[in-house]
């Protein structure tokens, strides 16, 4: 069993079988079935249940593994800046932007984006070396910190053992629309962008 990107993966005899949970997937071990589950799984440890009520989640065989997917965030990022120059794209776009690099959804880019103080509407050429650096930093800083705390729950994300994630009690701009920012003070604002609800400080992030 491997992750690749936000994908979870496990290696089979003969092919591979894929997941992606999307907003509201879960999967869950335990000794039984789950009640609601669409598909369950035996292993050594117990049943495997695929559980989804929205029904946004998927789960695929493939017979060799084919994942259309940018580099891995949590490894070497020094590929970064030359990416960032060919782009004119706004960066948080550009983050969630799974062909440019892998596993970054629209929670962890509002969040990246504040730690490094760039604002999300900024073109990804427009980054300057100094800000890149913070850019390379935060990106590994905000989302090792999120998985030590086991995600993030708003309603249906679980671990296999059931248990909400804690992230979310430290998220600093997402879904805070309104509040003052915990670095500078100024309100929190929401906007829109790529059909997306975006979160970010209008003081802290230029």
């Amino acid at each position: 069993m491997r992750r690749r990107g936000k994908y979870i993966v496990f290696a089979l005899d003969r092919g591979f079988l894929v997941f992606h949970l999307r907003m509201t997937g879960r999967l869950l071990l335990g000794e039984v079935p789950a009640g609601d589950a669409r598909a369950a799984f035996r292993t050594e440890g117990g049943w495997l249940s695929f559980v989804d009520r929205r029904r946004l989640a998927t789960a695929e065989y493939s017979r060799e593994l084919r994942l259309e997917l940018g580099p891995e965030p949590l490894g070497d990022l020094s590929w970064l800046p030359d990416a960032l120059v060919a782009s004119r794209r706004p960066i948080k776009l550009w983050l969630m932007d799974q062909k440019n690099i892998a596993g970054i959804g629209n929670i962890y880019a509002a969040e990246i984006l504040f730690s490094a103080g760039i604002d999300p509407r900024r073109p990804a050429n427009s980054l300057r070396p100094q800000e890149i650096s913070r850019l390379m930093a935060a990106i590994p800083g905000v989302l090792t910190r999120a998985m030590e705390h086991r995600g993030t729950t708003f309603s249906d994300y679980r671990d296999p053992s059931g248990n909400p994630g804690g992230f979310q009690g430290l998220l600093q701009v997402y879904q805070r629309a309104g509040e003052p920012c915990p670095r500078c003070g100024t309100p929190i604002q929401r906007i829109e962008l790529g059909g997306r609800g975006t979160y970010f400080c209008p003081g802290c992030q230029r």
